[in-house]
């Protein structure tokens, strides 16, 4: 957890939602326990389609044309990083959308 915390907090607005950090690390444990799927491959269109349906649109139940954009920011705001945590990511879309008190 604390790794996956502290991720966060290079990239995302100060303070961290602790809380969202655990809530998405929970629901996301299975996920983040696999070697291919811990991280997002942001160079990857077919990744960042799934990033767009499964997390934007069917977890965070979001929609519209902006969610690309998102996408884009964060891969961007986290460029310096070749390894880009799955969990880190999903958070700072949902801080962009606001949507961190999903995970609380």
């Amino acid at each position: 957890m604390s790794d996956h915390l502290e991720d966060v907090k290079k990239y995302a607005k100060a303070p961290v939602n602790e809380k969202a950090v655990e809530g998405l690390a929970k629901t996301y444990r299975l996920v983040l326990s696999k070697a291919d799927s811990r991280y997002v491959a942001a160079s990857d269109k077919a990744e960042l389609e799934t990033v767009r349906k499964n997390f934007l649109e069917k977890k965070l139940g979001l929609s519209g044309p902006d969610l690309d954009a998102s996408i884009k920011a964060v891969a961007e705001k986290m460029k310096g990083s070749r390894s880009k945590s799955r969990l880190t990511f999903y958070y700072l879309l949902a801080e962009h959308h606001g949507k961190l008190d999903t995970f609380t």
